[in-house]
């Protein structure tokens, strides 16, 4: 089938899914060995052996002995060696031409090497180095986001990069640093199956981290108690002990209220606060308006859940609060996620067995994609570009002057808006699929027509890819080696297991051949994963994400290693035993930054409470748009789908999008289940089937993001954005609703009678 023009979305629509059916079979035979390594889907990154034969993935078995999933693994992980061999493999190197049949034409890599360094010098002679942007991802290794982090800013020397961990993990880490001064989740997973209760808020853990789900239900056979809040019935939800369904983006105005009962019923920890903390009298006296009667009205939850939620949670002697996008994905993502720590903080139950807070990562490397420099504020070992201190120590890891390091740039979609103005005319992104995951996707596929230049390097040629002028063949998960960080802040080692087909290469190697090409090759001529790594552990010492006593064969010896891991002790001495942090905050700890005040990654050693401040959604529904629109996962598919819908078994599973709403919203506006839907935002519009269910809120209805084309859901969506993480508001915005006739793509794919 030829390759669609990006301007014919009804032909996406038909080209997407389809194409997996026939595309799910693996090579028979029996393996010739095995490879221990890890999925290459979402953040638990649990362990699995891939079956390989004749340099092609065949199969896989399950690897008991890795110790966060022992060998159970969700759908997406039992089927995610069939992309291996799939015919839609990108394996040479393509420039657009209009007038080719598929509207690309194949040419040597080389060549293609050579055309994206001549478009990059040219535009940056022309216009000035920030005129060129750099979308990385949190899906590749941390060589690699060490490796894009150093190509944006040393040898580009550009201001503009950031990744697509932007519209991921940012409020959660923004809220972490502002309440720990460290952004990392404080436990393993272990501590879930001691705790009484087991608070999960805006995270469908069932079908985004299913073995998480497991490690929960082994809580509950213990005696858990788990508190669920959600504005659907999620899988986990049906058998919670206590369901919270609230108003999307109102959760802050929820953890506020529960704060306010701790108060007055005094369930509050008071030797921690005095003791570890700094702030609560300000907090205090802000909760005091959240009566239990103004919480209710500004979450539409009724008044005993929330008097319940509190009583539990405020009473246990052990408990773990986990949240995900649900809370973070809002124009005030990081004040929710400030309100869930505060609770957490008032209950004096953190840094300790069975006692934890976690934020529960979305993409492979969601946690190690946020700590090595390719976010626009960032350099290695979490360090702040702004900051003298940390530009000087990271110039003299990387042989260059302070003053060459450009100053921190701009979030992902700015980087866009300034595509708009002028300001950004090339880019080059990775592992980045911004036509389907970005909100208000209209104005993004306008602005990549707008660029003088745009180069893809991906494995398959995904949506955004159809956009460019020259397309790279990079490298799946296993052909390739180096470490990702998981949920739990362990970092593990991801395991060659086949080469690149044609001329495919390693993604690390492409970015070293574009220098080369540039004649800018200093400090980018690795000739391995490993030694990227080993200048990685240089580049973090003493960062507050400390790497530097992690090795490769440390990882092998201990299934992995938590973070930080220095190399030196508190008197300075070397510490090459060091085993890692397994649980953070415990008392007596020590780190670089507190230095044996406490606990906390402060000076003073102590948390900080933050006043968390509720405002509404930037987008509110009125008479013309009167419902509210969720987005979310589904657990067959990840992310934007270019793996996944190439994935036969996985398509079968969820084939298509659909619109979720209530009964009582369904027969208001006469749409019975499986009837067309028009949904209609300020922005754009989607035609989909209705799935009627009594497990959402009657105000609210849901529609997954996996897919593309005029199935994107991210044509409705708002491109408002949180002041201090960025983070799209991708889980509320106002639309209308109206029965409708099928789509015209879909009569198309009807067999003919």
């Amino acid at each position: 089938m030829p390759i669609p023009p990006p301007e014919n979305l009804a032909l996406l629509d038909a080209f997407g899914p389809h194409r997996a059916y026939e595309r799910d079979r693996a090579p028979s035979g029996s393996p010739s060995h095995l490879v221990k390594t890890h999925c290459c889907f979402c953040g638990q990154q649990c362990g699995i052996k891939l079956e390989v034969k004749d340099n092609a993935v065949v199969g896989f078995e399950p690897w008991y002995d890795f110790p966060f999933n022992k060998g159970k693994l969700c759908p997406k992980g039992i089927k995610r060696y069939l992309q291996n061999q799939h015919p839609d493999r990108l394996v040479r190197a393509y420039a657009k031409d209009t007038s080719a049949p598929e509207g690309f034409r194949a040419l040597p890599y080389e060549e293609a090497i050579t055309r994206v360094a001549a478009e990059i010098d040219r535009i940056q002679t022309h216009y000035g180095r920030d005129a060129f942007a750099v979308l990385s991802g949190a899906s590749l290794t941390t060589e690699k986001t060490y490796l894009m982090g150093k190509f944006a800013h040393m040898t580009l020397r550009t201001a503009n990069i950031d990744y697509n961990g932007r519209l991921c993990m940012v409020s959660a880490g923004a809220g972490n640093k502002k309440a720990f001064g460290i952004d990392r989740g404080a436990n393993p997973w272990d501590d879930l199956l001691g705790a009484e209760v087991i608070f999960i808020a805006g995270a469908n853990i069932a079908e985004c981290a299913p073995i998480t789900t497991d490690y929960v239900w082994q809580a509950r056979e213990r005696g858990a108690k788990v508190i669920v809040v959600d504005p659907r019935v999620t899988p986990l939800a049906r058998t919670c002990d206590l369901y919270l369904p609230v108003k999307p983006g109102r959760d802050v105005a929820l953890f506020n209220g529960i704060l306010h009962l701790m108060i007055a019923n005094d369930w509050l920890d008071r030797p921690f606060i005095d003791a570890h903390t700094v702030g609560f009298d300000a907090l205090a006296a802000h909760v005091a308006e959240w009566t239990p009667a103004q919480t209710a009205e500004v979450t539409g939850i009724a008044e005993p859940l929330i008097r319940q939620a509190a009583a539990l949670w405020g009473k246990a002697k052990t408990s773990f609060l986990m949240h995900a996008r649900g809370i973070e994905h809002h124009s005030h993502g990081v004040q929710n996620v400030l309100g869930a720590i505060n609770i957490v903080l008032a209950s004096g139950r953190i840094g300790r067995e069975f006692c934890g807070y976690a934020t529960i990562t979305g993409q492979a490397n969601g946690q190690g994609g946020r700590e090595h420099g390719q976010k626009c504020d960032q350099l290695p070992g979490g360090r702040d570009l702004a900051n003298p201190e940390h530009r000087a120590y990271i110039a003299g890891v990387w042989g260059m002057e302070p003053d060459e390091l450009p100053q921190p740039g701009v979030d992902a979609y700015e980087i866009f808006r300034k595509v708009e103005r002028d300001e950004v005319r090339g880019l080059l992104s990775i592992c980045f699929n911004p036509v389907v995951s970005l909100p208000d996707n209209n104005f993004i596929r306008a602005m990549l027509d707008k660029l003088e230049f745009y180069v893809a390097i991906d494995f398959f040629l995904n949506e955004t890819a159809r956009y460019a002028d020259i397309v790279l063949p990079g490298s799946l998960h296993e052909e390739d080696e180096g470490t990702v960080t998981q949920v739990e802040g362990r970092v593990i080692k991801i395991n060659k297991a086949v080469s690149c087909p044609g001329d495919a290469r390693q993604d690390w190697r492409i970015i070293q051949d574009l220098a080369r090409a540039l004649g800018r090759e200093r400090g980018m001529t690795f000739a391995s994963p490993e030694a990227i790594f080993d200048e990685l552990r240089v580049a973090s010492r003493g960062g507050i994400c400390d790497y530097s006593a992690i090795s490769y064969d440390k990882i092998d010896q201990q299934f992995g290693v938590f973070w930080p891991c220095p190399d030196t002790g508190p008197d300075g001495q070397p510490t090459p035993e060091h085993r890692g942090t397994v649980r953070l905050f415990e008392p007596g700890s020590w780190n670089p930054i507190a230095r044996g005040a406490g606990p906390f990654y402060f000076p003073d050693g102590k948390a900080r409470f933050n006043v968390s401040r509720y405002t509404p959604p930037a987008e509110v529904v009125d008479a013309d748009y009167p419902i509210i629109l969720t987005t979310g996962r589904v657990v067959s598919h990840f992310l934007s789908g270019t793996q996944t819908r190439r994935i036969g078994p996985l398509v079968d599973h969820c084939p298509e999008p659909f619109v979720e709403l209530h009964p009582r919203l369904a027969e208001r506006l006469g749409i019975a289940d499986a009837d067309w839907v028009r949904v209609v935002s300020r922005r754009g519009e989607t035609t989909l089937q209705a799935h009627v269910v009594r497990t959402i809120r009657p105000d609210t209805v849901f529609i997954p993001y996996h897919w593309a084309g005029r199935k994107s859901v991210n044509q409705l969506t708002i491109a408002a954005q949180d002041p201090i993480s960025k983070i799209p508001e991708y889980k509320v915005c106002a639309v209308k609703l109206e029965k409708a006739q099928a789509p015209a793509y879909r009569a198309e794919l009807e067999p003919q009678q």
